[in-house]
């Protein structure tokens, strides 16, 4: 059987808490995203054939998690790496997704994601892959995920605390300024180690009744301008606890570029996703011309090259279909 997945990329606002005063660590806050997307096609091999080294590095673990022989996997897009975007777990996911349904089996997305050393800290992206809108997490047991977490695998993928569609009119800006790719693997265990040890309580404690009080009920209402105020008050919260690791609440030039497109009135929320350098913004269909001005705009101010794409939300999980 050849199969496609279709799988769109997810924007990580933040966590509700890292410090290990509270008995949750983690939980993840995000919202998932039609495009841009990884798509795959898949079908039965002896071995794994893939051209994309990446790939087919995630097909030779998930081939040996299924017990099958292997498979041909063509990819016919991807996301940037690196960036913000949920590259690497949408990019596991829709390879685990592939594999198995060529094989006509069941994907079991959220029981395998931590067998691909997915799902160790946020949620978010399994969740996204799983049913898309806006998702919030439960976090971690914080006596299990101190400094230094479980062994790969070790661990269970967060439930999902809260869900809510987007309202389909929405829209989502994002600029992607050509810079440093963000922090992963060793590099960035080692910075969440650091922002974990030394991150203060009370900003958890603002950030619990950011989101119950105003972001949840905005995203529920299909309030925009609430839900996009709160939700640039949620990243820059998130911010304060990165500050000495990326040089700021945001990392440059995610800063200027925010900066620049907080002051245009076609767009709200603006923040940074993960740890950069993708920013993003909200607007709605009919703003949508005027919100991609503003975050080109927003490019030249800050004297930084990139590129802009208007987006719609993704309220369905990864689309699998025969190819």
């Amino acid at each position: 059987m050849r199969v496609r997945v279709d799988a769109g990329a997810r924007l990580h606002v933040g966590f509700q808490n890292l410090s290990l005063a509270h008995e949750r660590l983690y939980g993840g806050v995000g919202v998932a995203l039609d495009e841009p997307s990884v798509v795959l096609t898949a079908e039965p091999a002896a071995a794994v054939a893939c051209e994309d080294p990446l790939v087919a590095d995630y097909a030779d673990r998930v081939c040996e998690v299924l017990g099958v022989d292997g498979a041909r996997i063509d990819v016919e897009a991807s996301l940037p790496r690196h960036v913000g975007l949920g590259s690497g777990t949408q990019l596991a996911l829709a390879t685990l997704a592939a594999v198995a349904r060529a094989h006509e089996m069941a994907p079991r997305v959220r029981e395998r994601a931590p067998e691909l050393d997915r799902g160790g800290r946020s949620g978010v992206g399994v969740a996204a892959f799983e049913a898309g809108g806006f998702v919030v997490d439960a976090g971690h047991p914080t006596e299990r995920f101190t400094t230094a977490p479980p062994a790969a695998g070790e661990w269970e993928v967060p439930a999902v605390a809260a869900r809510h569609e987007v309202p389909a009119d929405w829209r989502f800006v994002l600029v992607l300024a050509d810079a440093e790719q963000g922090r992963s693997g060793d590099a960035e265990n080692e910075s969440m180690r650091a922002v974990v040890e030394n991150a203060d309580p009370a900003v958890a404690d603002d950030l619990a009744a950011l989101l119950v009080r105003r972001l949840l009920p905005a995203v529920a209402e299909g309030r925009l301008e609430a839900f996009g105020d709160a939700l640039g008050a949620f990243g820059r919260l998130n911010g304060a606890w990165y500050a000495d690791e990326q040089g700021g609440v945001y990392r440059p030039p995610a800063g200027r570029l925010i900066d620049a497109l907080a002051e245009r009135p076609s767009v709200r929320g603006v923040g940074q996703s993960s740890w950069g350098p993708a920013v993003y913004g909200v607007t709605d269909a009919t703003l949508a011309d005027d919100a991609r001005v503003a975050a080109e705009d927003a490019l030249s101010a800050a004297d930084v090259d990139g590129s802009v794409r208007v987006v719609a939300p993704r309220n369905e999980g990864a689309r699998v279909d025969p190819a």
